[in-house]
């Protein structure tokens, strides 16, 4: 039966206890990893967030606490009383290794029946499963720590901003919406029947209004919403470290600032020196041009090149095809050299390759391998000359024992399709140095892409992003080329944050609305209250935003975002442990003016 403490209180956790602490007597408190009855001697390994000990009951134990020991089984909730001794048989696969604890007052605080998994840290339970118990599943060290560590990151954040003049401040959950961007979160009012509030995908607009506010430097730990597909790195709820700060128009005033808070966070977390220089700067159009990807990991190579001049001279139609795409969509050629790679890669294995860039929307992938000792094979080869073949290896250092891989259509879907393909090459042939970290900002993102769907114009980032000075001038005449006072960035070929300098004069935001085709209808039913505020004078500011998540993500080294929350949710959007979403009474829909459709 369970028990109360008493006048008990733990004054050690178990995994703090050291050689040091021999003789001391201690109460410890936790749930049992293990219990081991020899007879006449009973072991326990209680454990608790720090980690395990082990306390131990003998001959010298009392026959009234010896018998509720026998009665104990895995994950009992124990209070136990003893005296720190030195262990007979050490052992290093636990912190406490070199002692234990010899009971002498003992309290069962709550019995538990048998759990669906063991509770293990390199458990093989399906996902699914330890999701519906998550409850269970977070006492193992492995989640444990990584919450730990996460926690840290959050203390790091505030003691480092707060040390260099931010303030926190909370902005509203229940807002009002802006469908541009993912799908929002839509709440009914019941006090405003047909009307409803949507949740933030970000703060942006409040932290550009606390600017006009006058408060100069804010952040907040904050939590948003977007209704999107889900993936190892996305939820719909996540976690932002935001911040905004006012007087700033170059991107040094915000990413300067911003580094000193990325390292301080890495030497709190992994007691990692990030060292004093500034982080690498890449310019949006060479990451794309070299990696394929606007949050590239150059931790390896693979990098691609444009071949679409030398390609043009080829008679090979898919070719030909992609380079005479003209308008705002242009068609490209680049190529990829896997160095070193014709001898691991049999056809079986390319045509796997082949395969997986579909995946990434590719129509196919053209290769020529170039085997030691053998002539050179391809799947376009016939199409080719020797003065083609020989300005190909020219350009891409192509040599015995090289694979070239090239994709040839939209200038977007070969970035993708070649970005995507260094990433599995060096993931599936261990090309990446996991034990270190990959940091660098990618500046001067174009302000415009072009919307086939839409066949418009349309803002990369938001409408408040304010262009390069130097840009003003093209605005309006080549507005694709015109870039943004914008920045992300990227640890691992992850994209860790990203913000912009906003637009704070409202002659270059009218100008953004117009080449963006809003009316002023469009403008004042979307941004209204917002656009208003900048008629009151608006200091020059810009911001940041870190994914809380996918920063824990990459400092604990786990693949999965879930890892790093406590209760997660899962592909489909639900919690498999409350079974949320659910169906609610017909009662409150009443109450909130919404009828539930059927599926069908």
């Amino acid at each position: 039966m369970a028990e109360f403490m008493g006048n008990l209180r733990r004054t050690d956790y178990c995994g703090s206890l050291r050689i040091e602490d021999e003789g001391k007597q201690v109460v410890v408190t936790g749930w049992v990893q293990k219990r081991r009855n020899l007879g006449s001697l009973i072991f326990v390994d209680l454990r608790d967030k720090t980690g395990i000990v082990q306390i131990v009951f003998d001959g010298t134990t009392s026959p009234e606490i010896f018998e509720k020991a026998e009665s104990i089984r895995s994950e009992y909730v124990l209070l136990a009383k003893g005296t720190v001794r030195e262990r007979s048989s050490k052992t290093n696969k636990i912190a406490t290794g070199d002692v234990e604890i010899i009971v002498d007052e003992l309290k069962i605080l709550s019995e538990a029946e048998t759990t669906p998994f063991e509770i293990l840290d390199d458990t093989q339970v399906n996902e699914n499963l330890r999701l519906k118990y998550r409850y269970l599943d977070l006492r193992r060290s492995y989640l444990q720590q990584k919450l730990i560590t996460r926690s840290k990151i959050t203390k790091a954040t505030r003691n480092y901003l707060e040390d260099i003049g931010f303030m926190e401040i909370e902005t509203p959950m229940l807002g009002k919406s802006s469908p541009e961007g993912a799908r929002e979160y839509l709440v009914p009012s019941r006090v405003h029947p047909t009307c409803f509030y949507a949740l933030p995908q970000s703060p942006q607009l409040f932290k550009q209004l606390l600017m006009i506010s006058g408060f100069d430097r804010y952040y907040q730990i904050t939590k948003c919403f977007r209704d999107e597909d889900l993936r190892a790195n996305r939820q719909p709820e996540f976690t932002q470290i935001d911040l905004e700060m006012s007087f700033v128009e170059k991107i040094e005033d915000v990413i300067y600032p911003i580094e000193g808070l990325v390292k301080a966070i890495f030497k709190e977390t992994l007691n990692l020196d990030l060292g004093d220089a500034h982080f690498r700067q890449m310019p949006y159009t060479e990451a794309m041009n070299r990696f394929g990807s606007d949050k590239p990991d150059t931790r390896f190579g693979l990098e691609l090149q444009n071949v679409s001049d030398i390609a043009a001279k080829c008679d090979f139609k898919v070719f030909t095809d992609a380079l005479s795409m003209q308008g705002p969509v242009k068609g490209s050629v680049r190529a990829i050299n896997a160095k070193g790679f014709a001898d691991k890669l049999s056809r079986k294995d390319i045509d796997a390759l082949v395969e997986f860039v579909k995946t990434l929307g590719a129509k196919g992938l053209a290769w020529l391998s170039y085997p030691k000792g053998a002539e050179i094979k391809g799947s376009f080869l016939k199409f080719l000359s020797e003065e083609n073949v020989k300005e190909f290896a020219n350009r891409l250092n192509f040599e015995e024992g090289d694979v070239l891989f090239f994709a040839a259509d939209k200038d977007s879907v070969v970035l993708n399709t070649l970005g995507g393909l260094r990433l599995h090459l060096a993931e599936k042939y261990n090309l990446i140095d996991k034990n270190t970290y990959d940091v660098l900002w990618i500046t001067e993102f174009p302000m415009f892409d072009y919307s086939e769907e839409e066949g418009r114009l349309v803002a990369v980032h938001h409408p408040f992003t304010a262009p390069m000075d130097e840009d003003l001038a093209i605005l309006d005449t080549e507005p694709l080329k015109a870039r943004a006072k914008a920045y992300d960035i990227v640890i691992n070929g992850q994209e860790a944050g990203g913000g912009s300098i906003r637009i704070h004069r409202q002659d270059i935001q009218e100008k953004m609305f117009d080449i963006l085709g809003f009316t002023k209808e469009d403008i004042q039913k979307r941004f209204g209250f917002f656009v208003d505020a900048f008629r009151y004078g608006a200091p020059p500011h810009g911001g940041l935003a870190l994914g809380l998540d996918r920063l824990a993500m990459l400092i604990t080294k786990t693949d999965s975002i879930k890892d790093v929350i406590a209760f997660p949710k899962v592909q489909t959007a639900s919690c498999l442990m409350t079974g949320a979403p659910d169906l609610v009474d017909e009662k409150q829909l009443q109450e909130l003016h919404v009828q539930a459709l059927s599926k069908e």
